[in-house]
Order: C-alpha cells, then sequence, then structure tokens
C-alpha cells in the first residue's frame, strides 16, 4: 500500500513528542508498506534528517516555513475564524503541489498528523485518517491562568476556535486516532468514542538499564521551552527543592532537554544543572536515581515517564500525567499531588531500598508489557488497510 504522510515538522531529531511519535509510526509502517513523506519545516533541517528518514521513505519532499510567512497567514486564518496555529502552518502552494504529487503517486492512504495539517486534505479524493495526538485545546486552555496577563485574551480566543475545529474536523476524515482514551474524552464530538486509540511507544531495548555512578538524585526531561514543562521544571526548583535540602544538603538535581527558556536558565545553581540539548539522553538517565514529573499543564502522553521507567528508574508524578497510563500506583509508579507528597515520595524512595527496587522493577515491567512501538503501531495499520 502506498501511504503519504503529511507532518507539521521533520521529523529528526527526536526533542519533541510529535517527532517521536511520527519517526517511529513511519519505521514500523515501512516494513509492510510504501511511504511518502511530506513534512513542513521551519528553520534549518538538521543535517542528518535525510540519512535518518530514508530507510523509511520511498519518497521525501520538505516544504520550508518562513516565519513571516507563518505570522501572515495565522493573521487569515483569525480573520476567517479558524484557528491561529493550523493558519500558521498553512501554505496554499503546498496544498497545490501536494495535490498534484498524490495525483502522480496514486497513494492508497492519506495519514495526517495533528490537526495542524488537516486543511492540507481537504478537496483530496483518498481515504484520510487523521492523528489528533492530544487535545491541544485542553492544554491552552490549561495554559490560560498561567500566561501573561496580556496573553490570555489571545488564548481563550484559540482555545475556542481550536475546541471547534477539533469538532469539526472529525467530519472530514474516513478515521482518526489519538493517544489516549483520556484525551479521547475531551474531544467534544457526538462520536467521539469512535477515536481509535493508538498509545505511544518506548523502545525497549534502547532505553534499557545501564549500571552507572550515580550523580543526580532527580531528574526531570522534555523540550525546556515548551511551557508545560517550563512550569514543571520551576515548580521542581523553587517549591520541591528547598525543602529537600532540610534532610538533604548535597542533594543534586538534572533538568535536561533542548531549547531552554531563559526562565529555565534562570534556575540552574551548585546543586541544580541545567543541560540543554543532549545527545543521548540514557546517559543522564542512568546517572540518575529518580524521575519526577510534576506535569500540571499540557495533555497527552508523556514520552519522558516511558522512557524512564524503561530505563529502570522509579518514577513519580502528578495525578494529570499519571492518568493516560492506566498504571498502579504503588506498583508500577508513584503519584502525588501536592509539594509535601513529593517530598514524602522521594524520601521514601531514598530511605528504602526494597520499596525503590518494587517500583523501579514495576515501572519497567509495565512499560515493556504495555508500550511497545510495533506493538501500537499495528493498531494505526489496521486503520489505514481498512
Amino acid at each position: 500500500m502506498k501511504i503519504a504522510v503529511f507532518l507539521s515538522r521533520v521529523p529528526f531529531p527526536l526533542e519533541k513528542g510529535d517527532k517521536l511519535r511520527a519517526y517511529h509510526q513511519l519505521r514500523i509502517l515501512s516494513q509492510r508498506h510504501e511511504i511518502y513523506l511530506f513534512a513542513l519545516n521551519e528553520g534549518k533541517i538538521h543535517p542528518d534528517a535525510e540519512r535518518e528518514l530514508s530507510p523509511f521513505c520511498r519518497e521525501m519532499h520538505f516544504f520550508p516555513l518562513s516565519t513571516l510567512g507563518s505570522l501572515w497567514h495565522a493573521f487569515r486564518f483569525f480573520l476567517r475564524g479558524k484557528p491561529l496555529q493550523c493558519g500558521y502552518f498553512y501554505r496554499k502552494s503546498v496544498h497545490k503541489t501536494l495535490r498534484a504529487e498524490l495525483e502522480r503517486i496514486q497513494v492508497d492512504r492519506i495519514y495526517c498528523q495533528l490537526i495542524r495539517t488537516a486543511e492540507y486534505a481537504n478537496g483530496l479524493p483518498y481515504p484520510k485518517t487523521l492523528d489528533y495526538q492530544d487535545v491541544f485545546s485542553k492544554g491552552i486552555d490549561r495554559m490560560i491562568p498561567k500566561s501573561a496577563w496580556w496573553k490570555r485574551g489571545l488564548l481563550r480566543a484559540e482555545y475556542r476556535r481550536v475546541s471547534q475545529y477539533e469538532r469539526e474536523v472529525f467530519d472530514r476524515f474516513d478515521h482518526c486516532t489519538i493517544i489516549t482514551q483520556v484525551d479521547r474524552n475531551l474531544i467534544r464530538h457526538p462520536r467521539a468514542k469512535e477515536i481509535t486509540v493508538v498509545p505511544n511507544g518506548v523502545d525497549t531495548d534502547y532505553y534499557t538499564s545501564a549500571p552507572r555512578r550515580k550523580t543526580y538524585d532527580l531528574i526531570f526531561t522534555g523540550n525546556m521551552g515548551y511551557l508545560p514543562n517550563v512550569d514543571a521544571a520551576t515548580y521542581i526548583a523553587k517549591e520541591i527543592y528547598p525543602a529537600l535540602r532540610e534532610k538533604y544538603p548535597d542533594i543534586r538535581i538534572a533538568l535536561c532537554g533542548a531549547n531552554p527558556s531563559p526562565k529555565v536558565l534562570a534556575l540552574e545553581n551548585k546543586r541544580i544543572t541545567v543541560t540543554g540539548w543532549v545527545e543521548d539522553m540514557r546517559d543522564y538517565y542512568a546517572q540518575s536515581r529518580i524521575f519526577i514529573a510534576p506535569m500540571h499543564l499540557g495533555t497527552g502522553l508523556q514520552n519522558k515517564l516511558l522512557e524512564a521507567m524503561s530505563m529502570g528508574i522509579p518514577c513519580i508524578t502528578s495525578p494529570l500525567a499519571a492518568a493516560p497510563l492506566n498504571a498502579t500506583e504503588n506498583q508500577h509508579l508513584i503519584v502525588c499531588n501536592s509539594t509535601l507528597g513529593y517530598i514524602d515520595a522521594i524520601d521514601n524512595l531514598l530511605k528504602d531500598k526494597a520499596y525503590y527496587d518494587r517500583i523501579a522493577e514495576g515501572g519497567h515491567a509495565f512499560v515493556k508489557e504495555r508500550f511497545n512501538w510495533a506493538q501500537t503501531t499495528r493498531l494505526l495499520e489496521n486503520l489505514l488497510t481498512q
């Protein structure tokens, strides 16, 4: 089968969740199908991107987006009552080229990732599947109270537009997918239960435990320019760390991830390390005792939790991040909803080796059984081949 995959970003390097999901889905689907990749791109393409992606793709087409052009098209969509982010990623010229290329290739199926690419499916006479991935509207809604006052009006307007668009776009596609059941329940469409849950996965052969000297007591990872991660990193440094120092004066924390914002960079001190981009995150996981992800914003499944659990590190997280996993509390991971709860959980793990090992081993076994890329992508493949 010839499958045309349309993405809002080139899926390499794998520093963002949508890139990670796309990369592994391309990898698995290419084993039995011809993949034609069409990806938008802001900025410079990573020098290794084509080399990394070419084994999975019969053809690759990348479309550069200028910042000025993106802002102009976002404004045009705003005037039409559509989401800013959909306009930001839309180009009429790309749509025209896409139509011509698909006709030349004679594809069997179109697969669009994220609502940002949904406009490109309009008018195309092929079976179409949309991967919502996350419910963007809910993510925006959760960001509003944390944002600067002058941004809130715009975010409220974007929340309403995205929520409506998520509902409307459902009917334009033959099938829709999403990462978690929690997010599916947030889509405001009467047939939302028809959306197929296709979870993310983790490469348990790649993210595997390795004996290393423990340099850090706590680690948190993610794109450090993304507001939910900035919020979590700030919470760790400003709320959890000061209280921990009373019991553990020498405690060390690693905040690892690309694009650290000025707010995250300002958190660095003698005991808190802000790494910036890390070539191989496994090195930092292996050097760390506990993974902590106090997520208060955002939606979807946290890949960082899957990676840490696969590495055999006990994980502590919030109810928001834990819910999509459907894991068993105090068996696969620890769930906390207060600063005191996080402090007690860390204290218990550091003091009780048997408890530490039970959570670490339970988490590892859980992700190995439930979150396998080959297994989850087969769910997608079943839809695409209907």
